[in-house]
């Protein structure tokens, strides 16, 4: 009852006219800059810092909310559209969103999405209402031997689903984690793969990588088989979701959000694993696996849902324990000091009222991006239609609008180009290029995860499964290695009658299904999607 009552305080407080329009600007701008390749959340909760310095605490993170979920949908819009995550954490959504899109179904999968985005953003505000003493207890009893077990079932789980073999998914895999040691190492302070250039000394910031691989590869694609078929306007189809898509959608809606809040509140969390597993699931679950790779409506659906139940999460430890678990709680941290206050646990007690009007605002702004995104969802689908050369052209100037805002280094645009070639001769080689933003982006927690590990158990590797929940999740590691395996001894013992059915999708291009050609004058069967297949085998291009 102190919660409902300190909740229904809340929202008295948000749903004050002026406390309402900041809600509204919020989400608007959140929105926008979300579809921005580069121009996350956390970089306009940056920008806004200053401009809202002199704003009243509870409104100015009344509107910080609004960003905050607006750019998780923005950034899902053109994952979904243009093959272009405006964010890590949408990177997944770009894997059978943009297929639906090519096949006429755009308006579908935004509706979706942001469908998806309400139902997991307000189970996830009322978990975060509820439960948040509990999930905090739960996350901080978790140490690094978890934390380490957890992202390597991600890694080995996404990268032996994806591409058409899984030697070009670890192979993809290795690339990422190369990238990802790109900088000074943090114990020793030696200088990894930098090549003498003290640019690169920090690293490699992941919006530069995944805007390279995504937006620039996918343009060098597009403009590299061009001119070899006609050039065709892909259907913008129903304005919307069928009862069939809401049929498939709702239970990944509901899955995802299992997903997303309680990796959102670790720690070490954040929105990509969740999202990467979220997927993997639903791929296992569905009743038409062979829909994925070429625009599955559960593939969205899970995973939007899963990158918003996390934003929700991540709130968590930042208003417990002053914990950010991102880059957008990061900044909103700063601003929680700006103005006097220290998150942690008394933030509770000292500041009631302004935690919890924040919290009925992320209610407020769920709805709000519902009404207002989804009707707008056949009029974003319609910038499906304007000619590739303008689209893509469009694309690579906001591209590198965000790359190099990232730093305002012109070394990243540099990056940005020899990136995008890296992209470019991914697909040409059939190598999926998702393995490669996950490694980038886990590779460096891993390495901190197994150092801290290896710290604490003074080098002993049995530290490593010194933790009853990273043992289960050693053995689910061992399984998804050795399965494959098993399953091919228990083929060949078998009499060679029928083929097997193996559940799973056969994403060569050789096996995939025929679709109309795309409007990006490549054939959507033949056009491997940078997310999923990342290219065509040599029998695939030379169709071309």
């Amino acid at each position: 009852m102190d919660v409902f009552t300190s909740l229904m305080d809340g929202f008295a407080t948000a749903l004050t006219p002026m406390n309402l329009l900041y809600a509204v600007i919020g989400v608007i701008l959140g929105t926008a800059v979300g579809v921005l390749p580069g121009l996350g959340p956390a970089m306009t909760v940056a920008l806004l810092l200053p401009v809202t310095s002199v704003l009243e605490p509870t409104s100015a993170f009344i509107m910080f909310a609004g960003i905050y979920y607006g750019g998780m949908y923005g950034g899902s819009t053109t994952s979904i559209l243009l093959n272009t995550p405006g964010e890590s954490s949408s990177v997944v959504t770009a894997i059978e969103g943009h297929k639906m899109a090519k096949a006429g179904r755009a308006a579908q999968a935004l509706a979706t999405a942001a469908i998806g985005s309400f139902v997991a953003g307000t189970i996830g505000t009322a978990l975060l209402a509820v439960c948040a003493p509990i999930v905090v207890k739960f996350a901080v009893s978790l140490g690094s031997p978890s934390y380490f077990a957890i992202m390597v079932l991600s890694l080995l789980a996404v990268t032996a689903v994806l591409g058409s073999s899984r030697l070009r998914g670890f192979a993809s895999l290795g690339l990422g984690l190369a990238i990802g040691l790109i900088g000074m190492d943090s114990v020793t302070g030696q200088r990894r793969l930098t090549f003498g250039q003290p640019l690169l000394t920090d690293g490699l910031d992941i919006v530069v990588v995944a805007v390279a691989i995504f937006a620039v590869g996918e343009a060098l694609w597009v403009a590299a088989h061009l001119r070899r078929t006609p050039l065709n306007v892909i259907p913008v189809g129903k304005p919307w979701m069928g009862k069939q898509d809401w049929k498939r959608s709702w239970k990944p809606w509901l899955r995802g959000t299992a997903f997303g809040f309680p990796f959102g509140a670790l720690p070490a969390g954040g929105a990509e694993i969740p999202t990467f597993l979220s997927y993997v699931t639903e791929k296992r679950f569905s009743k038409h696996p062979e829909e994925f790779g070429h625009g599955a409506i559960e593939g969205v659906a899970g995973p939007e849902a899963a990158n918003n139940a996390s934003a929700a999460g991540t709130l968590t430890p930042l208003l417990a324990m002053g914990l950010p678990t991102n880059a957008t709680a990061a900044v909103m941290l700063a601003a929680f000091t700006g103005y006097g206050i220290q998150p942690g646990p008394q933030l509770f007690a000292d500041q009631g009222p302004l935690v919890w009007a924040l919290i009925a605002s992320l209610f407020i702004g769920n709805f709000l991006l519902l009404i207002i995104n989804l009707p707008l969802a056949p009029l974003w689908a319609k910038l499906l239609q304007l000619p590739r050369p303008y689209l893509y052209a469009g694309i690579l100037f906001f591209a590198t609008l965000g790359a190099y805002s990232v730093n305002l280094q012109a070394f990243d645009l540099v990056l940005l180009l020899v990136l995008g070639a890296l992209g470019f001769m991914m697909r040409r080689f059939g190598l999926p290029v998702l393995p490669l933003i996950l490694g980038v982006i886990l590779g460096p927690r891993l390495e901190g995860q197994l150092r801290q590990t290896l710290q604490l158990s003074a080098g002993n590797p049995a530290g490593l499964w010194s933790e009853p929940i990273a043992v289960g999740i050693y053995v689910i590691v061992a399984i998804i290695l050795v399965w494959p395996l098993l399953l091919k001894l228990w083929r060949k013992s078998r009499p060679a009658t029928a083929p097997a059915a193996t559940g799973g999708t056969d994403l060569r291009p050789e096996n995939a299904v025929s679709e109309a050609p795309a409007a990006d004058g490549t054939q959507a069967s033949e056009h491997a999607d940078s997310t999923v297949d990342a290219g065509h085998t040599r029998a695939g291009q030379e169709k071309l």
